[in-house]
């Protein structure tokens, strides 16, 4: 069995959830997840816990009840924390600036890029060179800024793009004569 699955999901006080046999919903002060099951996994409650298992002994099956185990806590802590990713824009001449559920980049090119925010994720700009996303779903989340980041990657010359907060970019040295 993945010892992943081996340990349980810790319920907070605020959140709900309610197990059906094809679905998992939580529900917490942030929002609401939902998630479809397999038949190779068997979910328990057991009071304020989620308890996964492996239904057979195949590799697939105990795989899988370790992932859905990571899926099912990463949803507990959106619905009650939320998740949050911050990209920084490091170039002359590169701003953000967020207009509801637009984000407009300027990153170099001749024309202003614009990446409209998907359901469920908010995006501020505290400066001009920093984007914060938040949200409850964790893989929603981390699309977006990889989305964003693909606009304008970072160089490996002079480290200029987009990139993550805490990213560090190798800096090649430039070819010599």
């Amino acid at each position: 069995m993945s010892r992943v699955a081996k340990n349980p999901v810790a319920i907070p006080a605020k959140v709900e959830v309610v197990l059906s046999p094809d679905s998992i919903a939580i529900s917490g002060p942030l929002g609401k997840l939902s998630h479809k099951l397999t038949n190779a996994v068997a979910l328990g409650r057991e009071g304020e816990t989620i308890t996964f298992a492996a239904t057979s002994d195949s590799q697939h099956s105990r795989a899988m009840s370790g992932t859905l185990r990571a899926l099912v806590a990463n949803m507990v802590k959106g619905v009650s924390e939320g998740f949050t990713r911050k990209l920084t824009l490091v170039g002359v001449g590169y701003k953000a600036n967020a207009q509801g559920a637009m984000l407009n980049l300027e990153l170099g090119y001749s024309h202003p890029v614009n990446h409209k925010m998907p359901a469920g994720v908010t995006v501020e700009t505290p400066t001009q060179t920093e984007v914060v996303l938040k949200g409850v779903d964790k893989q929603v989340i981390g699309q977006v800024a990889a989305q964003i980041r693909a606009y304008r990657a970072p160089e490996p010359y002079k480290g200029k793009g987009v990139r993550y907060s805490d990213e560090i970019v190798t800096i090649k040295e430039t070819k010599k004569k």
